[in-house]
């Protein structure tokens, strides 16, 4: 399979990025400073991702917003027109989550649904609309000199509001910038068209950004507790495992996947999502097996070492009820390495 390349390729490259496949995409995973010091700096400063793997479906017309309603799970009546919105598509039989969504509300009659890479093609299939994935650049600045760093290059848009979206200008070039992010910290991601997206991102590398790549974000979005498709969301997860019930607007009326998630809801969960941290550095991986004091009891979704913590962290999902400060172990190459469980998320987020 040919992979698909950003805007930002041939930058990437000359950056000395080291590429990987992401969803059918040839997309950074770190640059020659290293993960460690990338999502350290995120932390403390300024960095700025390539994510224009994203998916964008434009949903648009005078029966747009029904639309979206029928088929996602949270209320977009809750916000506004110039608003986003974190919702999920469920699976109609089981409510099981297909993927999870940002919407951009641009206008009256527009919206920007952006899903997961790898679940772009099935989002669009579900809900009609135009795929434009490939006729526009995403970069996500994140850190907490964000706002400095956007009042220097593109100054309208500093004082862009979390969860917000407005049309701004770049050097002649308009560009849409919403509050969003996945890191844990204050940032924005500004979707912007490919011929400009090589200037801009220069541009940010200029005011002292530093470029970062997918394992950074990895690292980031693990501390800050967020899920990731494939690992804390997919096929027989609900948002009610997930602890993302507030995801789901039960009061909007009908959705698709609404009675399967009432019946989940009805005979409760078949597993929960926790959060561990051990003393250890040694990281874990998904699909590791998770043990209590009587056997196995689940399975870890993400794990890795927090950079912020100088620590092992993991998400699991334990059929077990847990409560904080239980030991419990997971078994890493024939060692079980002792875990406790933590509050999430892992880092106090600062979005």
């Amino acid at each position: 399979m040919t992979l698909k390349r950003s805007a930002l390729y041939d930058l990437h490259i000359s950056l000395g990025a080291k590429m990987v496949d992401f969803g059918g995409w040839e997309m950074p995973l770190s640059y020659p400073l290293g993960t460690l010091k990338e999502h350290l700096s995120c932390r403390s400063r300024s960095v700025v991702f390539d994510v224009s793997h994203l998916g964008t479906v434009e949903v648009k017309g005078i029966d747009a917003f029904d639309l979206l309603q029928r088929h996602l799970s949270n209320d977009l009546g809750k916000i506004t027109p110039g608003r986003a919105q974190y919702t999920h598509l469920l699976d109609g039989q089981d409510a099981s989550v297909l993927d999870d969504i940002i919407v951009w509300w641009d206008n009256d009659q527009r919206f920007l649904v952006m899903p997961n890479a790898s679940n772009t093609e099935r989002v669009r299939e579900r809900i009609g609309g135009e795929d434009t994935t490939e006729t526009r650049s995403i970069l996500a600045l994140q850190g907490p000199k964000t706002r400095d760093v956007l009042a220097k290059v593109i100054p309208e848009s500093a004082g862009v509001g979390r969860f917000r979206v407005g049309h701004y200008n770049f050097e002649g070039v308009e560009i849409l910038v919403a509050g969003t992010g996945y890191t844990g910290e204050d940032g924005v991601e500004i979707s912007i068209e490919n011929e400009a997206s090589v200037k801009l991102f220069s541009r940010l590398l200029e005011e002292g950004v530093v470029p970062a790549g997918l394992g950074a974000r990895d690292t980031l979005r693990l501390e800050a507790a967020l899920p990731l498709h494939g690992n804390e969301l997919g096929p027989g997860i609900t948002p009610i495992e997930a602890r993302l019930e507030w995801v789901v607007s039960l009061s909007k009326g009908d959705f698709i996947g609404r009675d399967a998630y009432l019946k989940r809801k009805e005979s409760g969960p078949r597993f929960l999502l926790y959060g561990l941290m051990s003393q250890s550095r040694q990281p874990v991986r998904s699909h590791m097996k998770v043990f209590g004091k009587d056997g196995e009891i689940g399975w870890v979704s993400s794990g890795n070492f927090s950079p912020s913590l100088s620590k092992a962290i993991a998400l699991i999902y334990s059929y077990q009820d847990l409560r904080f400060r239980d030991e419990v172990f997971i078994e890493a190459r024939g060692n079980k390495l002792p875990f406790e469980v933590v509050n999430l998320p892992f880092i106090a987020k600062n979005s």
